[in-house]
């Protein structure tokens, strides 16, 4: 099932898209479908937190050079960075190298503390696509991540939730202008779906809506403005943003 949240009418709904066609109103009694052509879409979470892995793949960490860790490291995006498809990702004044980095994004379905890997599975919604959006220059220079990660519109989600999907072995891949640049698959993860939840929520609470971003493969590289960067992920779909400059 995969669960969206769009405009239709000039109005804020969550439903189900099924094919061409999109139903709201499910459970109420009065449901109404209307057609993809008709709405907008959002991004289809509204997250208190992102949480992101760095380093989650081994082929990205053998492409590095570096350690294969030996605990998950994570890190947060604001809730402000969020959009979703088709919206502009916003190519900051102040930097000079922005990349792309494809990822699967887990959404959290409930309040959480301290899951047990093998319940993992049950408080999970769904998954979507995650571009982790990073002014690398800025990464480099500050030798933490959070200013590099956080700027408004790094952080694009989407198009939907697809609520049965296993994460174990699907390919994930970005493209840039149409060009393949990234291509893995999920099975090379270092530390798995239910080994990350389970390591998260013993740091922190998890919400509803809140979202995991389970690291990035090799072959990220820059964007520039007016490029059309798309995240593909097998079973999920495709998410697609254009880059352009900061507005004065």
């Amino acid at each position: 099932m995969r669960l969206v949240r769009f405009i239709h009418k000039g109005a804020a709904h969550r439903g189900i898209l099924r094919g061409d066609e999109v139903t709201l109103g499910v459970g109420s009694g009065r449901p109404l479908t209307v057609k993809v052509s008709e709405v907008r879409f959002l991004a289809p979470v509204t997250p208190s937190k992102i949480v992101l892995a760095g380093l989650n793949y081994r082929d990205h960490a053998e492409e590095l050079g570096m350690e294969i860790p030996s605990e998950p490291v994570i890190f947060i995006k604001p809730s402000t960075a969020v959009i979703g498809p088709g919206e502009a990702i916003s190519y900051p004044k102040c930097s000079h190298r922005v990349d792309f980095e494809a990822e699967l994004g887990i959404v959290i379905k409930d309040k959480v503390r301290n899951i047990p890997k093998e319940k993992v599975i049950d408080h999970i919604e769904g998954y979507t696509c995650f571009n982790d959006v990073t002014a690398r220059d800025i990464q480099n220079k500050d030798t933490q991540w959070t200013r590099a990660k956080s700027f408004d519109t790094f952080a694009p989600v989407g198009p939907w939730i697809e609520t049965e999907l296993d994460p174990s072995d699907i390919s994930i891949r970005s493209y840039l202008n149409g060009e393949l640049k990234q291509d893995s698959r999920t099975s090379k993860f270092i530390f798995g779906v239910a080994e990350l939840v389970s390591f998260i929520s013993g740091v922190m609470t998890l919400l509803p809506g809140d979202v995991i971003a389970t690291g990035t493969p090799p072959g990220v590289g820059p964007m520039n403005d007016g490029d059309e960067i798309a995240v593909e992920i097998e079973g999920i779909g495709r998410l697609v943003n254009r880059v352009q400059m900061e507005k004065a």
